[in-house]
C-alpha cells in the first residue's frame, strides 16, 4: 500500500533528518514506527502525508507517486497528527463534516454518525470542540482523519496524554479499522501499544531504518528469557564452578538471575540447578520472565 524508495531529506541548513530510508507497508496491516525523539519518525510521515517535501527518493501510495499524483494519494490518507490543533468554535459534528468536504467527498451523514459512535463521540457531536477535554479532543482528530473514508491512516502519538480507559477504546477502534481493510501507521511513545496492535515493527534511529520484522518474530528472535532463584541465604559472590552460566547476583544478594537463549533447544536450566546443588546453593522459588517489546527496543537503540 505505502512503497517508500530510497527516502531522503535533507533541510536548509544542511541537517539530513532522513537517510535513504527504504520501506514497503502492506494493506490492511498495523504497523508500528517506533524510534527516540529525533529519529525521523514524524519527518516520515509528513513527507508521505504531502506536508513536507522530499529531497531525494520516491514514495508511492497505492502505486501512485506522491508528488506527481498528490490529489489521489492524499485523498487515499487519513492524519492524526501529533500535536493538537487550534481550539475550534465548531461543533464536533461540523468540524468532522467539513473535514469530509475538503476532499470533494459527498456529504454521507450515516459514515458520520458511525465513526462518531465508534469514538464515544456521539452524545458530543454538538459540543464545540474547545469545550471538550484533551483526550476527548484527541478523538475529535481521529474522527476528522477518518472522516472521508481514508484507506490509510497515520497515527502520530494518537495516545499521547490520554488515559487509560480512552486508550483502549482506541485501541478497539483500530483494530476493527484493520479488518474493514484500513492501513494503519503508528508511531508511539508507549511501547506496549505497539505490542498490543501492530502486525510489523519498523525501529528508526538517526534517520535510517534500522530494522523491519514481523512483531512475534521479532520477540521470539531477540528476546530474552530470565530465570530468576530466590535462595534461602545471601550469597557473597557467584562461585567459580557457575561461571559458564554468566549468573548475575542482585543488590541484597538473595536472588541469581541466569538469561538464556529462547531459540535454543537446550536452555541449561537442568544443568545449573544440578550444579547449584552441588554447590550447596540451595533457593526456595524461581520464576521466569520475558523480554518485552520495550526491552528489544531499548537495546536495539543502544547499539546504533
Amino acid at each position: 500500500m505505502i512503497d517508500i524508495r530510497d527516502l531522503t531529506k535533507t533541510y536548509a541548513g544542511g541537517f539530513q533528518a532522513l537517510k535513504n530510508v527504504s520501506l514497503a507497508i502492506n494493506k490492511s496491516e498495523i504497523f508500528a514506527l517506533l524510534g527516540p525523539n529525533g529519529a525521523g519518525k514524524t519527518t516520515l510521515i509528513n513527507i508521505v502525508c504531502g506536508i513536507t517535501r522530499l529531497t531525494e527518493g520516491k514514495v508511492l501510495v497505492d502505486g501512485d507517486d506522491i508528488v506527481s499524483d498528490f490529489r489521489q494519494t492524499r485523498a487515499k490518507i487519513g492524519l492524526v497528527p501529533q500535536e493538537m490543533p487550534t481550539e475550534s468554535f465548531e461543533t464536533v459534528w461540523n468540524t468532522c463534516r467539513f473535514s469530509r468536504g475538503l476532499f470533494g467527498k459527498a456529504a454521507n451523514s450515516d459514515h458520520l454518525e458511525k465513526v462518531l459512535k465508534s469514538l464515544s463521540l456521539w452524545d458530543r457531536k454538538d459540543t464545540k470542540s474547545m469545550e471538550l477535554s484533551g483526550g476527548m479532543k484527541r478523538r475529535v482528530l481521529i474522527a476528522k482523519a477518518l472522516a472521508h473514508e481514508p484507506e490509510i491512516l497515520f497515527l502520530d502519538e494518537p495516545t499521547a496524554g490520554v488515559d487509560v480507559e480512552l486508550r483502549q477504546d482506541m485501541w478497539n477502534v483500530v483494530k476493527s479499522l484493520r479488518k474493514e481493510g484500513v492501513t494503519v501507521i503508528l508511531t508511539t511513545h508507549y511501547i506496549e501499544e505497539a505490542e498490543q496492535l501492530a502486525d510489523r515493527v519498523g525501529v528508526i534511529n538517526n534517520g535510517e531504518i534500522i530494522l523491519v520484522e514481523d512483531k512475534k518474530k521479532l520477540m521470539r528472535e531477540m528476546g530474552k528469557k530470565q530465570l530468576m532463584l530466590n535462595l534461602y541465604e545471601e550469597l557473597d559472590d557467584v562461585p567459580v564452578q557457575l561461571s559458564n552460566y554468566n549468573l548475575e547476583l542482585s543488590r541484597n544478594r538473595r536472588r541469581l538471575v541466569y538469561t538464556y537463549d529462547t531459540k535454543g533447544e537446550h536452555t541449561g536450566i537442568t544443568d545449573l540447578i544440578n550444579d547449584l546443588r552441588r554447590s550447596g546453593i540451595r533457593f526456595n522459588d524461581l520464576q521466569t520472565t520475558q523480554s518485552s517489546l520495550e526491552d528489544i527496543f531499548v537495546d536495539l537503540v543502544k547499539k546504533t
